[in-house]
């Protein structure tokens, strides 16, 4: 329940819960962990979202919130001692930013954000300044104890082998699959038609018509509801060219037309913190016409053809012929963006290629079929299922990665707790008595 406590303190409940939880708590320190209080607030306030997102516990859930509690403090207590652990405010305003734009985006606005927690936007960042202080520096005290450890090939081989077998994990059905994407073709007449109707906008904006209105109205990305506006965004998170335009406009300006890989922009800047910048934009998206959508088709089928007739093998044609610049390079082999290896288990996979997977042999090629790519553009794709598992035990032919990967998180944990016990031995450690029968996990928090 660890990564509980810390999403919960970093996201709405330990704000919304807290007027609530007063109204009916007389406040009041039930531990201490070196310097640092735990409040009954803090553990009540933790119980009540608990109990409001369906959480159960075999155990007393407020004996395993309050271990939580004595486990992040012990680690602040540690962090707080060692000079190499240093938060700096870039942090933590880059933090508070996304907390913020996390708020905003899922209530609406700053206004709707305010309503919600009976609180003005400066008195909920200044709420959350310490709170992500504080848990930035546990995080790099976790980090500091888990990065030490790791595990050799033949440690895991080793521990596989004497695992007893009802406890080798079970993996569920996973499938390898390479694409290739290919895009109709956008006439250079579709192209000036949505660049000149963007220039108009902009004129119009210009005039004094209303950015965010224009976007409701007319914008074809899903920020059009939201009056076109992004949230603060870095320039990794953006489109390159997007970015370019975005990052080199000064007060309101409105940029000239921008064509990036999910179609054509006007974009304005709203605010700019550090590296950030919160920008609203109008997005139009070149149709293609019927004529050239079957092309595509053409173009692909045709392709697919020669490949199954062994004329060009697969990754050839996909580095030669596909749109993707994600997996062109790779022989067009998908790369799972969760799990970062090429297996897929079927909820992860795009519902339109899951559909045509499930109706391969291995090596066998797709007919063309027609899907959204991750730029939100309308193309045709050809698969070829590469490898397709069924549920099984966990083996070190196929599985080893994941193998490995659990080792050393089961390493990790060891680490993590037999350093949490040294710390107890030498920290200042204090739990009021209402707590003294809980089973904690951890024996040596009652001195």
């Amino acid at each position: 329940m660890f990564r509980k406590i810390i999403a919960g303190i970093l996201l709405a409940g330990c704000i919304s819960t807290v007027s609530m939880a007063q109204d009916k708590i007389i406040d009041e320190i039930v531990a201490v962990v070196g310097g640092n209080i735990i409040m009954k607030s803090d553990v009540e306030n933790m119980y009540l979202q608990e109990q409001a997102q369906g959480t159960v516990s075999d155990g007393d859930m407020k004996c395993e919130i309050l271990e939580d509690f004595l486990v992040q403090k012990l680690l602040l207590a540690e962090a707080e001692l060692d000079t190499t652990i240093i938060v700096t405010d870039s942090q933590i305003n880059q933090n508070l930013d996304q907390r913020m734009q996390y708020f905003v985006q899922h209530l609406g606005s700053e206004k709707a954000v305010e309503q919600y927690f009976k609180k003005p936007i400066t008195e909920i960042k200044a709420n959350l300044e310490d709170v992500i202080r504080n848990q930035l520096m546990t995080n790099q005290m976790r980090s500091k104890i888990e990065d030490k450890v790791q595990v050799t090939p033949a440690e895991v081989r080793y521990h596989y082998r004497n695992m007893d077998p009802k406890d080798i994990p079970m993996v569920e059905p996973e499938v390898e699959y390479a694409q290739i994407s290919v895009a109709p073709r956008i006439s250079l007449e579709e192209e000036n038609r949505i660049k000149a109707r963007l220039r108009d906008f902009k004129k119009r904006i210009e005039n004094g018509e209303s950015f965010a209105t224009l976007a409701v109205l007319y914008s074809e990305g899903p920020s059009a509801a939201n009056g076109g506006e992004l949230g603060y965004m870095g320039r990794a998170q953006l489109d390159p060219a997007y970015a370019a335009a975005a990052f080199s406009l000064k007060g309101d300006r409105i940029s000239n037309v921008v064509k990036s890989d999910f179609g054509y922009h006007i974009i304005q800047l709203i605010d700019r913190k550090g590296e950030q910048i919160n920008t609203r934009h109008i997005i139009l998206k070149p149709k293609p016409t019927p004529e050239a959508m079957q092309g595509a088709y053409d173009r692909l089928d045709s392709l697919a053809n020669f490949i199954r007739e062994q004329d060009i093998s697969f990754a050839n044609a996909a580095l030669r012929y596909s749109h993707d610049k994600n997996t062109r390079n790779s022989g067009g082999v998908v790369i799972n963006p969760q799990t970062m290896s090429t297996k897929w288990k079927k909820e992860e996979l795009d519902p339109d290629v899951s559909k045509v997977l499930d109706g391969l042999k291995v090596n066998e090629v797709s007919d063309p079929f027609k899907t959204i790519d991750d730029k939100q553009r309308t193309v045709y794709k050809v698969v070829k299922l590469i490898s397709r598992s069924k549920r099984h035990r966990a083996n070190l032919q196929e599985d080893y990665q994941m193998l490995s990967d659990e080792y050393l998180n089961e390493k990790k944990q060891e680490a993590l707790d037999e350093w949490i016990s040294k710390q107890q031995a030498k920290t200042y450690i204090s739990i009021d008595d209402s707590y003294a029968n809980c089973n904690f996990k951890y024996k040596g928090w009652i001195k």
